[in-house]
């Protein structure tokens, strides 16, 4: 029988394969990663309305909403307090339990609720191994920075040492809202004109020992916010406790950037802010994703801006070009700002 030649792919037809399948893939990828993005962003709203549940579960029990975070509050006699369960510039003191801490019970975590020792500072021996937990709800996917527990720093940014211990804090991606204004740092402290009351300042729902009810919301509910969010590739973020001498660094550099204190490790703020100003002196506003990106503003992984909590239960995403100062009235409780519902 007549030899007959298999006819194969030539070296051109194959290139033209490769070149196909190659802009295929190339017209696949952008629509797999939107659909990525867009699970990732039903997941971070959906923590966030949990988060929600939680503090009106929360206040419908106690009446109240939890405080951003507790601290001994008798600044007349704060100096008799052991070394280790104060800070001497800020007057953030034992035993520093967080909004976190006071949800857990509402976000399925009561076992973890119920092994801390809440009596105790957190950074007691028995709390430390438990104040490293992580919980997933206070985590978003899209957060392209550390996941897992940080270790508290000081200034220096040396690990913070209590009671021979280095402190680990399971990290949180959302934040509480102190309003406009900030107070911590040496405001919140001795040289500042406060006495250590920060209620005196604070405009917004969360602040060191706040009592905020509902009823207080005066400016309303549905057009206040309450929480945002903050990737962890700004700064180190928890759940847990304020730690008296840590410091909150942040992780990469701007020209108004710097390192705040113990607060915001779970609280920001929008500005204006008394004594917050500019290279040229101008008050700094910053709405989510801001470029001054500082660690005490709200600060999202997601494309265009992000998710933030209101006082109503709703969330809603915000644009990172939102009006300054739309965004800004937003987050005081009783400026008595008028601000349409969208």
């Amino acid at each position: 029988m007549p030899h007959r030649k298999k006819r194969g792919f030539t070296l051109i037809e194959l290139l033209v394969v490769v070149a196909v399948i190659t802009i295929l893939i190339s017209l696949l990828m952008p629509a797999v990663q939107q659909a990525r993005e867009a699970a990732r962003r039903t997941h971070c709203q959906n923590n966030l309305k949990q988060i929600g549940i939680a503090l009106h579960n929360y206040h419908d029990l106690h009446n109240v909403l939890p405080p951003g975070y507790v601290a001994y509050g008798d600044y007349d006699s704060i100096t008799t307090l052991p070394s280790d369960d104060f800070d001497a510039v800020t007057w953030d003191a034992t035993p520093g339990w967080a909004w976190g801490t006071m949800l857990l019970p509402f976000l399925d975590q009561f076992p973890l609720y119920d092994e801390l020792d809440l009596e105790s500072p957190a950074w007691a021996p028995q709390n430390i191994p438990l104040l490293a937990r992580q919980v997933n709800t206070l985590l978003c996917p899209s957060s392209i920075g550390e996941v897992g527990e940080f270790v508290v720093v000081d200034d220096a940014e040396n690990p913070l040492i209590k009671g021979g211990s280095e402190i680990r804090l399971g990290r949180s991606h959302y934040v509480a809202s102190h309003g406009q204004e900030e107070c911590w740092g040496t405001c919140s402290g001795p040289s500042g004109t406060l006495d250590g009351d920060v209620s005196r300042i604070a405009d917004g729902p969360f602040y060191r020992n706040s009592k905020t009810k509902f009823s207080s919301v005066i400016d309303g509910l549905s057009t206040t916010v309450f929480f945002g969010e903050h990737t962890s590739w700004l700064s180190d973020k928890t759940w847990a406790a304020v730690i008296p001498g840590a410091t909150v660094h942040p992780k990469i550099n701007s020209p108004d950037n710097a390192a705040e204190s113990a607060a915001t490790l779970v609280l920001v703020h929008t500005g204006p802010a008394a004594g917050e100003m500019d290279a040229l002196g101008n008050p700094i506003i910053h709405p989510p994703n801001f470029p001054t990106i500082h660690v005490g503003q709200m600060q999202s992984d997601h494309p265009g801006g992000a998710y933030v909590l209101f006082g109503d239960g709703s969330v809603r995403f915000i644009s990172e070009t939102v009006d300054q100062t739309t965004f800004s009235a937003m987050t005081s409780i009783a400026e008595r700002e008028v601000i349409g519902a969208n």
